[in-house]
């Protein structure tokens, strides 16, 4: 009995003195970085998470943007900055999946580097159109494509974009151009212009364009139709069998982080996205949350960077 008082005190002494680590953070601001421009899909996730962290932990929760260099500007950021728990990276399997096989030498490991927190959502990419554009299905746009092939071109903000749009040209042995941008709302501007003829976006940005009636989705990357667009069809129910791709966003942050810390976010996370609220407005932009502890979300960001480096190969992307 005096030794179970004993480990039980013991015990209770410990948890009281990680209360006491955690009760410390945040004693500043911290600063959130996205690798991607503002209304970017990761932006508004971030943004969310803002706030609840805001709220549960206190203190301040900034949310700064760092665009460009297909997520390379903010992944190097946040791996060379002090891990002290006050620079996280909202950030999404672009920088740590899919860079390593599209870009010869990067200047961050993309697993090294990072402490993972937690994931946070998985999202479906969505094939977009103007509202005004001559093709409402994937077998009408593919015709249009073959029979304009001067005036054929899509572009990608992200790589998941772009791994989409490579795999769909492949598959669909169409004429098309790629141009690159820095993020998605700049992929946007110029859909809506009329500069490019389709583009593949990430539902959650994509939700707010579809509102405003100005572009048209035609078809989703993943295996099974969006609960929040059911009606609109997948890619593979449209001819081309097997085609299944997300992107998942997720919190990070430098490698070397203190556990305490990390443990601390960890959990804040995960009673966030344990909210029906946080859920229900996750599903608005067509996400799925996926709570992870930080050894779960390490073995899926390897299985992840396993996974887009078959699915780059298999595109035919090659390295610049």
């Amino acid at each position: 009995m005096k030794l179970a008082r004993f480990l039980c005190g013991m015990l209770a002494a410990l948890s009281v003195c990680g209360a006491a680590i955690a009760d410390g953070y945040p004693s500043k601001p911290v600063k959130i970085i996205v690798p991607f421009g503002v209304s970017s899909g990761s932006d508004i996730i971030a943004r969310v998470l803002a706030d609840e962290l805001r709220a549960q932990l206190g203190g301040s929760f900034v949310v700064d943007n760092k665009p460009g260099a297909s997520a390379i500007i903010g992944a190097d950021f946040v791996a060379k900055s002090a891990p002290d728990g006050y620079t996280l990276f909202v950030s999404t399997n672009t920088a740590h999946n899919s860079n390593p096989s599209l870009f010869k030498k990067l200047p961050y490991e993309p697993i090294k580097d990072f402490q993972p927190i937690s994931n946070i959502v998985e999202t479906p990419f969505l094939l977009m159109v103007r509202s005004d554009f001559p093709a409402n299905t994937v077998a009408e746009l593919v015709t249009w494509l073959k029979a304009h092939p001067d005036k054929a071109s899509w572009g990608h903000g992200s790589s998941t974009s772009q791994v989409s749009g490579a795999s769909f040209v492949k598959r669909a042995g169409v004429p098309s151009i790629r141009v690159p941008y820095k993020s998605s709302p700049q992929v946007m501007t110029d859909l809506l212009g009329g500069q490019i003829t389709y583009t593949f976006l990430d539902l959650a940005a994509a939700r707010q364009y579809l509102k405003g009636g100005k572009v048209r989705g035609i078809a989703m990357t993943t295996a099974r139709r969006s609960a929040v667009m059911p009606e609109v069809p997948t890619l593979a129910e449209s001819g081309y069998p097997g085609f299944d791709l997300y992107s998942w966003t997720g919190l990070l942050a430098p490698a070397g982080t203190p556990n305490d810390i990390v443990q601390t976010l960890n959990a804040a996370v995960r009673k966030t996205l344990a909210r029906k609220e946080f859920q229900d407005r996750m599903a608005t932009l067509g996400s799925e949350v996926k709570p992870q502890t930080p050894e779960e979300m390490h073995d899926y960001l390897v299985a992840q960077l396993k996974s887009w480096t078959e699915k780059i190969h298999d595109a035919g992307i090659q390295p610049e």
